[in-house]
């Protein structure tokens, strides 16, 4: 008796939960309570981390600094590539009469945990409602789209991976700007396209980047790279099979965009990643910082879609 009693009143529970949103602030409050037992499962990791710089010997650490130094010069010379492609991109908007660039704004999270259930695609992230982050906020890493916010907590949050079955965005063929939609796949490997032609051109190694038609990701960032495309007469569709190009498995740390596209939500971060580059190039040459904070009160322009 005491079994069915419990049975019956977790179904109710999780019917509850799922058609109504009375359980959201008890979600946000055991949140709050579970916060610190992420902290203390990610202890052992980050102990070990402390060891091991310990136990580095200095030839290795001098070998590294050397290899950082190389990567660096490098990184700033493609940089320096990059400035001169904005500004003339800048200049060729202006001559036609195009909308200006767009100020994109990151915050940099960590990543804490990962849903255990293998029928989703689920992170857990240590930047929540305090730090500005909204549901339907883009996230990505250094190489690529990951996902997007679908629920935010006071000090943490939850991501949907791009991979998830549940979830699909609009994508274009960098090569020709073919639009597709990307779905996943429930795999962290694969992403497929739907309702591609099958005389579309579309080819192996193709890159594909997010449309911003979806008016939740913005425009041009890294999604994916086509591996294979077959082909049969009596379909009317080709089947894509395409690679993330974010290391989904393997990233930590990560990035949130604030975009118009997007939608701000209600705290934007004072600086932006460029800015924070120049006022570090700035103090390390003993000049003042030309770039003012923004004003997280002050009133941004966007909308809040609602969730894909």
């Amino acid at each position: 008796m005491r079994l069915l009693v419990l049975t019956v009143l977790s179904v109710a529970l999780m019917v509850v939960d799922a058609r109504l949103s009375v359980l959201q602030p008890l979600r946000s409050q055991m949140g709050l309570v579970l916060m610190p037992f992420y902290y203390v499962a990610e202890l052992p990791v980050r102990s070990w981390d402390a060891i091991e710089q310990q136990l580095s010997s200095r030839a290795n650490l001098m070998a590294e600094n050397e290899r950082l130094r190389a990567e660096s010069l490098l990184t700033q010379r493609k940089l320096q590539k990059l400035a001169a492609l904005t500004e003339q991109n800048v200049r060729l908007r202006e001559l036609l009469n195009s909308s200006s660039l767009l100020d994109e704004r990151v915050l940099v999270a960590e990543l804490i945990g990962v849903d255990p259930n293998p029928f989703t695609q689920r992170i857990v992230i240590n930047k929540g409602e305090q730090d500005g982050v909204f549901l339907g906020q883009p996230v990505l890493d250094a190489t690529g789209l990951m996902g997007q916010v679908v629920e935010v907590l006071p000090h943490t949050a939850r991501v949907l991976l791009i991979t998830d079955v549940a979830h699909s965005l609009p994508v274009q063929v960098n090569r020709n700007g073919l639009r597709a939609i990307a779905a996943g796949m429930g795999s962290n490997e694969w992403l497929e396209l739907r309702h591609v032609g099958d005389t579309a051109d579309i080819r192996v190694d193709d890159i594909l980047v997010s449309s911003g038609l979806g008016q939740r990701f913005p425009a041009g960032y890294p999604v994916g790279r086509v591996v294979s495309v077959e082909r049969d007469p009596s379909q009317p569709f080709a089947d894509v099979r395409v690679a993330p190009t974010a290391q989904l498995n393997r990233s930590r740390y990560l990035l949130l965009v604030f975009s118009p596209e997007s939608g701000y939500g209600n705290v934007l971060p004072g600086l932006s990643l460029e800015q924070k580059q120049e006022q570090e190039a700035d103090a390390e040459a003993g000049e003042a910082p030309t770039t003012a904070p923004v004003d997280a009160a002050a009133p941004v322009q966007g909308v809040q879609p609602d969730a894909q």
